[in-house]
């Protein structure tokens, strides 16, 4: 039997001391909800998008076992915009095996974006950005992704332990299904600490201080014969999105 750690979970009031402390903070579900301001079933209404996904044509591993979008936003002065479609884009230095690349994903649903929880979640989380970093306009890049075990092994993180290149990463748990495995590892990027746990509640949330820490997932495997994984990332960037001129 493998053990299962639970995530670290910490209220609302305590984000901010605790990024600023540990360089990590993990919201249940009922503090996503108190964080954002809406009921705690509000993010289910984006649920049906993962299951609209396609499949990603830039695996380097030549895996089959994952699916995703991809949009774009800015965040500036309580308002938020969504930018023109756009590649993404890491540096090789933040990414080895997919880095200096530009990869196309099909866009988000316009009815997905449209929700009412989508804007109130990406808002609440540039707000935790100006918290620890001053008031700025962000740059929002969210991933929706689906890991599966049509390979009979899904990598949620197939470039290894990383940081993003960017200020703050958010991983919300959409859901999972079928499988065993999953778990998060978060380290100190100086030095020893870490801390290992996995997130199994739909819509609990990961913050992630990019600068301070690295992170990764450990694979998935099906407890029958298919399970999957769905996230969604949004990242937070000053000064611009990966990949612009400086």
């Amino acid at each position: 039997m493998v053990a299962t750690f639970l995530p670290p979970f910490i209220e609302p009031a305590a984000l901010l001391p605790q990024l600023r402390g540990r360089g990590y903070a993990v919201l249940a579900p009922a503090g996503v909800a108190a964080l954002c301001g809406f009921g705690p079933q509000a993010l289910d209404e984006l649920k049906p998008a993962w299951d609209d996904l396609q499949p990603d044509r830039y695996l380097k591993d030549g895996g089959n076992y994952r699916k995703r979008r991809h949009s774009c936003f800015v965040s500036d002065r309580g308002k938020l915009v969504q930018a023109p479609h756009r590649a993404h884009w890491q540096s090789e230095e933040y990414n080895a095996l997919h880095g200096g690349m530009r990869r196309w994903f099909e866009p988000m649903q316009a009815d997905t974006i449209a929700q009412p929880a989508w804007t109130r979640l990406l808002q609440a989380l540039a707000d935790v950005c100006t918290g620890l970093k001053g008031a700025q306009p962000w740059y929002v890049e969210a991933h929706q992704f689906r890991i599966d075990t049509t390979d009979g092994i899904g990598r949620p993180t197939p470039e290894g332990a990383h940081r993003d290149g960017v200020d703050l990463v958010a991983v919300l748990l959409v859901d999972r299904h079928g499988i065993s495995g999953g778990e998060t590892r978060v380290f100190d990027a100086t030095g020893p600490d870490g801390q290992r746990f996995t997130l199994t509640e739909p819509w609990t949330l990961m913050l992630l201080d990019d600068e301070r820490v690295i992170h990764e997932s450990t694979p998935i495997q099906p407890l029958g014969d298919y399970g999957y994984r769905d996230t969604l990332v949004l990242t937070y960037r000053a000064g611009g999105f990966q990949g612009d001129a400086p």
